[in-house]
């Protein structure tokens, strides 16, 4: 089995942007692309699979259905909307490779103009009202984006792990242009952040001039506010307990 992506109905788009959001730190690309693909109710017309996934099949009243991302469209007023998302990422470099690069050969048949990846930028502790941070892969993509309120300042992220920092870099090999919004989060493992995915999606609204109703999702940030809190109380005491012990047999 090669990562291949089945089309299940043929398409002819207008000026496509394609959008990437799966799973990752905070779940924040995988929130705000599925809350997309809800909210603009956008319609289901290929699928992706990998031998890379994780090899797991998920039940469903005893039915079981192979690991995948779904690739959906939306008819918008200039461009069109292409949203990638899924159950999982690759588990191996080389797999995120694979997929990228089917990811951008699909792209490249859909006469996609531009990409734009959805995830999260780990800050180890809560942000009260989460910036979005910017990378381009064309420095003239700043002038063009930052009047949207993304953070494109000197950072110490270093590097970008995972099909939404390599779908971007990629990109450039294509003559794609491509931009990853990352909302700031605890980055916490397991610890979904719809706030950060609050961030991103009032970002992609304004950029892509589409009108989501976001007040469902501001009811969730509600709703795990507390959880969160909690989340950073016990993980800082873990990391206090951690240290004190490190502090201890570095003395003995």
């Amino acid at each position: 089995m090669e990562t291949e992506i089945v089309v299940l109905e043929k398409l002819k788009l207008k000026k496509p942007i394609l959008i990437q959001g799966l799973p990752g730190v905070g779940n924040v690309g995988r929130v705000s692309a599925g809350y997309l693909v809800s909210e603009l109710k956008m319609k289901k017309f290929a699928e992706l699979y990998s031998p890379d996934f994780l090899p797991i099949v998920i039940l469903n009243e005893s039915l079981t259905h192979m690991l995948k991302c779904e690739i959906y469209y939306y008819k918008g007023k200039s461009n069109d909307l292409i949203v990638v998302t899924g159950d999982t990422q690759s588990v191996s470099p080389h797999g995120h490779y694979e997929f990228c690069s089917a990811v951008l050969d699909f792209a490249q048949k859909m006469d996609v103009e531009s990409i734009i990846t959805l995830g999260g930028f780990a800050e180890g502790k809560m942000v009260e009202k989460p910036k979005v941070i910017g990378a381009v892969n064309n420095k003239d993509l700043i002038k063009k984006y930052e009047k949207f309120d993304i953070d494109f300042k000197d950072h110490s992220v270093g590097t970008i792990i995972g099909a939404s920092g390599l779908l971007v870099g990629l990109a450039e090999k294509n003559k794609i242009d491509g931009l990853c919004l990352m909302g700031q989060t605890m980055g916490y493992p397991m610890i979904t952040d719809p706030k950060a995915a609050d961030s991103v999606l009032h970002i992609v609204s304004k950029m892509l001039d589409i009108k989501i109703d976001l007040t469902r999702l501001d009811k969730i940030v509600e709703e795990m506010e507390e959880k969160l809190k909690k989340a950073e109380d016990l993980y800082s005491k873990m990391s206090e307990d951690a240290r004190a012990k490190e502090d201890v047999r570095y003395i003995g």
